[in-house]
């Protein structure tokens, strides 16, 4: 039997999106979950598209402040991997929830591009003032990320 969860990503105290996600595996710090592109229609950022389709397994951590997203085509290429900055993931009867801080890393399915995103945002959104502790944790675990990503084995190393 598998367990469903519903993934609910929260920024600012407001629910951003909330979708459905089956259990890959769960450590007991690291669950992963598998889900369809959730949103609707087709979103290009430019060095990537998601859309209709496409799979993501998700990896959320309860002591760790980011998320790692591989991004599957629907025929089952890898795109790559996208990484949420955010709190540690509660995780609580039927539902994962993760508190979106705006820093985000994009890293290419080949490992040579690796963006940083929402810097600006970011920057604007007040935490550093209302909450530093936590603004300096997503900063380091951006870098952290970043870090990991520049490596011969990549983000991969991270979810072996």
């Amino acid at each position: 039997m598998t367990t469903r969860w519903t993934i609910t990503l929260t920024k600012a105290g407001r629910t951003k999106i909330s979708y459905p996600a089956a259990q890959v595996a769960d450590d007991g710090d690291r669950i992963s979950v598998r889900a369809p592109w959730a949103a609707e229609g087709v979103r290009d950022f430019g060095f990537v598209r998601f859309e209709p389709g496409d799979v993501f397994v998700e990896h959320f951590w309860r002591t760790r402040w980011y998320a790692v997203k591989e991004v599957w085509s629907g025929e089952g290429v890898l795109k790559g991997w996208y990484c949420d900055i955010t709190r540690p993931a509660v995780v609580r009867e039927g539902e994962i929830v993760v508190e979106d801080l705006d820093l985000d890393l994009w890293v290419s399915a080949d490992g040579e591009s690796v963006l940083r995103l929402d810097e600006d945002e970011f920057a604007a959104s007040g935490l550093a003032a209302s909450d530093p502790e936590a603004a300096a944790q997503a900063v380091r675990a951006l870098d952290a990320l970043d870090d990991q990503a520049r490596t011969p084995a990549g983000l991969a190393a991270l979810l072996g």
